[in-house]
C-alpha cells in the first residue's frame, strides 16, 4: 500500500510555470486561436495554450532535446532552422506566429518577421533589453559588454547573439514597414509602466506586430 496521499484539487488544476514573458504572450493569444510558436523549446508555452485556452498550436524547434519534450507533451512540434524560412505554410495559416527570446540570434531578422507575418495575421515577440540602465551604467563603469538583466549569458556563448534595445527594435520595425501594435514592459519578471523610459526602465519587452497598412 501506498504512503503516498493523491495530490489536492489545487494541485491537479495548478498551471505549469512559465517564465513571465511566456504568461504575458499567453495572455495575448486569444481563445481558440491557430498558432505557431518558432523555437518552441520544450513546449511549457504551447502545452499551457492549448490546455488553458484550447488553442490549435504547433511549434518548430532546432534541438532534437527540445522536440523530444515536445513530443512527451502530445504536441505537435517539428525539428527545424526557423531562419530557413517558412515556405511549407501558406499565407495566413495561423491567427498568431510567436518568437520568444530569439531574435537577437537571428542572422536576417527582417526575413523573419515578414515570414511570421505572411504565415499568420499578428507576430508576437519578446526579447531582452539592453537599453536598460543597468546595461548602460556596466558599461560606462567597467567598459565591458553588459549582460542582458533578463538573459544572463556571455558574449562569448553559444549561440551567439547581437544585443539590441527597445529603440533600436522600433526603428527597425519602421525601416521594415512594420507597424508595432500592443506592448508590454517588464522588470525582472514584472509588468511595469513606463511611461516615455520604456527603454531606460524595462528588462523585457513582448510586442505584437501587424503589416503597416498602406495609406
Amino acid at each position: 500500500m501506498s504512503d503516498q496521499s493523491p495530490p489536492s484539487p489545487a494541485e491537479v488544476t495548478r498551471p505549469p510555470r512559465l517564465r513571465p514573458d511566456l504568461l504575458a504572450i499567453a495572455d495575448l493569444v486569444v481563445p481558440g486561436a491557430r498558432m505557431l510558436d518558432l523555437g518552441c523549446g520544450d513546449g511549457a508555452l504551447l502545452e499551457y495554450l492549448r490546455d488553458r485556452k484550447q488553442v490549435k498550436g504547433r511549434g518548430i524547434e532546432l534541438t532534437e532535446a527540445g522536440v523530444l519534450a515536445c513530443v512527451r507533451r502530445g504536441l505537435s512540434v517539428r525539428q527545424g532552422n526557423v531562419q530557413e524560412g517558412l515556405a511549407d505554410y501558406p499565407d495566413q495559416s495561423f491567427d498568431a506566429v510567436i518568437l520568444s527570446q530569439t531574435l537577437p540570434y537571428l542572422d536576417d531578422p527582417a526575413m523573419v518577421l515578414g515570414e511570421m507575418l505572411r504565415v499568420g495575421r499578428t507576430a508576437i515577440v519578446s526579447f531582452s533589453n539592453w537599453g536598460h540602465w543597468r546595461c548602460r551604467l556596466e558599461l560606462l563603469v567597467t567598459g565591458r559588454i553588459p549582460v542582458a538583466v533578463d538573459l544572463p549569458q556571455q558574449w562569448y556563448e553559444s549561440p551567439r547573439r547581437q544585443p539590441f534595445s527597445v529603440t533600436d527594435f522600433a526603428r527597425f520595425c519602421r525601416q521594415i514597414g512594420i507597424q508595432i501594435d500592443r506592448q508590454i514592459y517588464m522588470n525582472r519578471g514584472i509588468r511595469i509602466r513606463t511611461g516615455r523610459f520604456k527603454n531606460l526602465l524595462s528588462t523585457t519587452a513582448v510586442f505584437t506586430l501587424q503589416k503597416r497598412t498602406k495609406v
